[in-house]
């Protein structure tokens, strides 16, 4: 009898192995991602901070005018309102982008609870912006413009609570393993340096 000679492929077979090893445990990162990042750096916690001094500065300014009378301090509250609109409009561009593009970040109420209240207070910035440029920075100050900035400040304390929430309690942007260094799943019961390893 003849025998048919196969050739051996022992560099081919285990990588074929192990990429469907790690395909079958690997489908999904744990905790939820985000898509507006710069590397693995969301890059919506990182502008928000700025519409939110921007906008917690306009009801600071908008009492020091009533305290001294100074004009100064109430075209200071206009135009920090104004800034925080703009950035404001820039942080959500990348907080809409994270929102729509993950599922499992749409299914937490935490994130509607989030995105409904930072939409609520720029629709009531902007109204605050329009009276003050309306009516004269001065004069739009007293009630209703240092009014809807204190409820401004209340809304972006509650949303803020909210965006805690959602990172500390429900993880979202959150490496999934100790060693991960990057936002690509990661086997669970072996951590990110085995899978860097074994990838």
């Amino acid at each position: 009898m003849f025998r048919t000679h196969r050739p051996e492929e022992p560099a081919l077979a285990p990588k074929i192995v192990r990429k469907i090893t790690l395909s079958e445990g690997l489908a999904m990162s744990i905790n939820p991602k985000t898509t507006a990042a710069i590397g693995d750096h969301p890059l919506h916690p990182m502008l928000i901070p700025f519409p939110v001094a921007f906008l917690a500065g306009a009801p600071i300014a908008d009492l020091a005018f009533i305290g001294t009378g100074d004009g100064f301090w109430a075209r200071a509250a206009m135009w920090l309102i104004g800034a925080g609109i703009v950035m404001a409009l820039v942080a959500a561009a990348a907080g809409f982008t994270d929102f729509f593009s993950e599922p499992r970040i749409r299914r937490l109420n935490d994130a509607w609870y989030h995105m409904v209240g930072n939409l609520a207070a720029v629709v009531l910035a902007l109204v605050n912006f329009y009276l003050r440029y309306a009516q004269g920075a001065e004069a739009a100050i007293n009630p209703w413009g240092v009014v809807l900035s204190l409820v401004v400040v209340g809304i972006l304390l509650f949303t803020g609570w909210k965006g805690w929430e959602m990172v500390y309690r429900h993880h979202v942007a959150v490496l999934d393993a100790p060693g991960q260094t990057s936002s690509e799943p990661v086997n669970p019961h072996h951590g990110g340096e085995s899978h860097r390893r074994a990838a």
